[in-house]
């Protein structure tokens, strides 16, 4: 959905993460409903709900919560590398839905402590951050995938093309982090996996923006 947003449909629900408010992002909302909506942290560029259609649950801190069959863990981080002092805190989401497990990074602004990576243990699909200045950059958002080792790898949160705002101009291409990585740069419109067709070895795969 361009930024960090996502649709993850599953066989009994869709979900969506991070909304943006256009304005803040330099790109338009595309139109789409969903049962879930999960924030990471109360910044504009992530966490405008009211641009999904229909009567989500949204989910927007720390915990356990179920929803339609799907289970959703809040992790407690921070999104700077000061422990939230220049930009507070921040909240990754660990999703298991139809035998897979996500985990959408947020604006996590460091490397994962032990406590952390055991709750993110055994996720298949890792949503990350690469765009630098606000979050991880190239290099950084390398060590943590390291860390948490799933079998595809999503960045997002770098600079989008043809968008026109402050925000979306400061942050890094993602070449950067491909470069940072090994991967060439190959979009897909959408990606479609389940548990018996996961990779045996690392992808990395670019999601080009809906509309």
């Amino acid at each position: 959905m361009g930024h960090s947003s996502f649709k993850i449909r599953g066989k009994d629900a869709a979900l969506v993460t991070d909304p943006y408010d256009s304005a803040m992002v330099g790109l338009s909302y595309p139109k789409t409903e969903a049962d879930i909506v999960t924030v990471s942290h109360q910044h504009k560029d992530h966490s405008d709900a009211t641009q999904i259609c229909g009567s989500p649950f949204v989910i927007s801190g720390p915990g356990e919560y179920e929803v339609k069959g799907v289970l959703i863990f809040g992790i407690a981080t921070f999104h700077d590398s000061t422990s939230g002092s220049q930009r507070g805190k921040n909240t990754i989401f660990a999703i298991e839905m139809d035998g897979l497990r996500l985990a959408h990074l947020g604006d996590l602004g460091h490397k994962l402590t032990a406590e952390q990576l055991e709750e993110l243990n055994g996720v298949d699909i890792l949503f990350v951050p690469v765009g630098g200045v606000y979050t991880l950059n190239a290099e950084e958002a390398v060590a943590v995938i390291s860390q948490i080792e799933p079998k595809i790898v999503i960045p997002m949160h770098y600079r989008p093309a043809g968008a026109k705002s402050t925000l979306a101009e400061s942050l890094d291409d993602v070449s950067a982090f491909l470069k940072a990585i090994g991967a060439e740069n190959t979009p897909l419109s959408k990606l479609v996996v389940s548990r018996d067709k996961l990779p045996e070895e690392r992808q990395i795969i670019i999601l080009e923006r809906k509309g």
